[in-house]
C-alpha cells in the first residue's frame, strides 16, 4: 500500500481507540470528525436524549454505540431497535425493570419509520425512561437516528411534533463520507484488518489503481457501502485487491471517468464546430450520475451540488423520453 493507506497496527493507531476491536466506530482525521469526537465525549457524560441525523450508511449506529461505550452504561446492554419493525408491545414492555428501557442504551434506528401508534407508545413511555442524568443502570439511555429530515416530517404531518422535541435534546449531524475523504484510507485499512481476522488470512494489499478508485468514488452509500466493497474484495482477492475485485457499481464509476477523459481528449483535438453544446455535455454528465445512483435523483442532486428539481429539469430537456422521467412522476 502507498503511504496514504496505512497497513500496520502502528499506522492505524491514531484512529483507533482501546475498544476498536469491539466497535465499528473509527476515529477520523478530518476537522469535522475530530470535532465530533469531542461532542461524543461530552454527550457520554450525560443522559440527555440524542438525535443523530445523517444519510444512510454514514455511521449513525456506530456513533450511538461509541457514546454508549464511553458512558456510565458501558457495562450494560446496547440494544438496537429498527423503528419500522417496532411494535407497541416492544416499546411499552417496561414493567418491573425488565423491559426494553430497563438499563443500558437503546438506539432507535430510522425513527421516521415509526408508525403513528409507535410514536404514541414511545411518547407515553418516555417519562419512565428519561433519567435527566440520574441513576444510570436503572433506566436506559435513549439515542435515536434518522436519515430523513424529521423537521420536514413534522411539517408534513408524518411525525409528532411533541415527540420530536422530546427525543432531540441534542441534535447531532454526521457528515457523509464524500465530505471526509481524508478518512477513506484509514477506513479501508481498518475494514481490511477486521475482515482479515475474520477470514483468518493475511491483510490484503491494494493495487495503485484500486487505491485511487477508493479515493475518487463518491460512495453514495457512505461507510456501509465502503465496508461492503472491502469485505467483498477481501473475500475474493488472491492477496492483492485489484479493481476487478470491487463491486460492479464501483468499477463502472472508473469506466465512466475514463470515458469522460477520453471525450475531453477528443474535443481538444477536433473541429470546434463538432464540439457538443454545454447543454449536451451537462445532460450526458447528469445521466451518468443518475446511472451511478441507480436513478435516485435526490442522491444525484447531492453529488452534483444542486436540488432535485434541477436534475429533473436537465433530464427533461435533454432526455424527454427517458424512463428516469417516469420514475420522477
Amino acid at each position: 500500500m502507498s503511504k496514504d493507506f496505512p497497513k500496520t497496527e502502528e499506522e492505524m493507531g491514531s484512529m483507533r481507540g482501546s475498544d476498536a476491536a469491539e466497535s465499528s466506530f473509527v476515529e477520523g482525521l478530518g476537522q469535522s470528525m475530530r470535532a465530533l469526537e469531542v461532542v461524543i465525549r461530552e454527550l457520554a457524560r450525560s443522559e440527555v436524549p440524542v438525535l443523530l441525523l445523517a444519510e444512510q450508511g454514514a455511521g449513525k449506529q456506530a456513533t450511538a454505540e461509541r457514546i454508549h461505550q464511553q458512558s456510565g452504561h458501558q457495562d450494560e446492554p446496547f440494544q438496537v431497535v429498527a423503528c419500522v419493525d417496532a411494535t407497541q408491545e416492544i416499546l411499552t414492555a417496561n414493567g418491573f425493570g425488565n423491559g426494553l428501557f430497563a438499563a443500558g442504551t437503546v438506539y432507535l434506528e430510522e425513527l421516521a419509520g415509526l408508525s403513528p401508534v409507535g410514536q404514541q407508545s414511545l411518547l407515553e413511555v418516555l417519562p419512565e425512561v428519561e433519567g435527566n442524568g440520574h441513576a444510570p443502570g436503572k433506566r436506559a439511555r435513549l439515542i435515536c437516528g434518522s436519515s430523513r429530515d424529521l423537521e420536514g416530517e413534522v411539517r408534513a404531518g408524518r411525525f409528532r411534533e411533541d415527540l420530536y422535541y422530546r427525543i432531540s435534546g441534542v441534535c447531532l449531524r454526521l457528515p457523509p463520507l464524500r465530505q471526509r475523504r481524508e478518512d477513506i484510507p484509514y477506513l479501508v485499512s481498518f475494514f481490511l484488518a477486521k475482515y482479515a481476522r475474520d477470514f483468518r488470512r493475511p491483510v490484503p494489499q491494494l493495487s495503485g489503481p484500486t487505491q485511487q478508485l477508493f479515493q475518487d468514488y463518491a460512495w453514495p452509500g457512505n461507510i456501509r457501502e465502503l465496508e461492503n466493497a472491502v469485505v467483498r474484495a477481501a473475500a475474493m482477492c488472491d492477496g492483492t485487491i485489484r479493481v476487478q475485485d470491487l463491486p460492479e457499481r464501483v468499477r463502472d464509476f472508473r469506466q465512466e471517468a475514463t470515458a469522460i477523459e477520453s471525450t475531453e481528449e477528443k474535443v481538444s483535438g477536433s473541429d470546434p464546430q463538432e464540439w457538443p453544446s454545454l447543454a449536451e455535455v451537462e445532460g450526458r454528465y447528469v445521466a451518468r450520475v443518475l446511472e451511478h445512483t441507480r436513478g435516485n435523483k435526490q442522491a444525484a442532486a447531492r453529488l452534483l451540488g444542486v436540488d432535485r428539481k434541477t436534475v429533473e429539469r436537465i433530464v427533461r430537456r435533454q432526455h424527454p423520453n427517458s424512463p428516469l422521467l417516469r420514475e420522477a412522476s
